[in-house]
């Protein structure tokens, strides 16, 4: 596992991944960067919204050391209150998130299926 030297990189695409319906029970992968992956990932935005109309929902991030929402997880935000239909910002283009190999975000809501969340980054190679 070697981290792409991102000074010089060959290839930056910018990407977003959308989750709809997560559930509470255990946190759910946004984005994983697989181990050996010869990419970055550069999260410029990380958005948690929540569709229920009456009822505010806690949401957790984490930053994984380990692809696929393994090895331990680190709190990005943590039990923050997202209000009936609104959203919240977690990570913007002025604090980015850098993903490096074997590495992975995930979220946990408080109630299933009441938070979508929208994730913008540029994978670099």
């Amino acid at each position: 596992m070697a981290a792409p030297n991102i000074v010089g990189p060959t290839t930056i695409t910018a990407k977003t991944a959308v989750l709809s319906s997560v559930t509470g029970a255990t946190g759910t992968v946004v984005l994983s960067n697989a181990a050996s992956s010869g990419k970055a990932m550069q999260i410029v935005s990380l958005y948690a919204a929540n569709v229920d109309g009456t009822s505010a929902v806690d949401v957790t991030f984490k930053l994984h050391s380990e692809d696929d929402g393994g090895g331990t997880g680190r709190a990005i935000c943590s039990t923050v209150s997202v209000p009936a239909d609104a959203t919240v910002i977690v990570v913007d283009k002025n604090a980015p998130i850098l993903l490096e190999e074997d590495r992975s975000i995930t979220v946990n809501p408080s109630a299933s299926n009441d938070i979508e969340v929208v994730c913008s980054y540029l994978e670099i190679s």
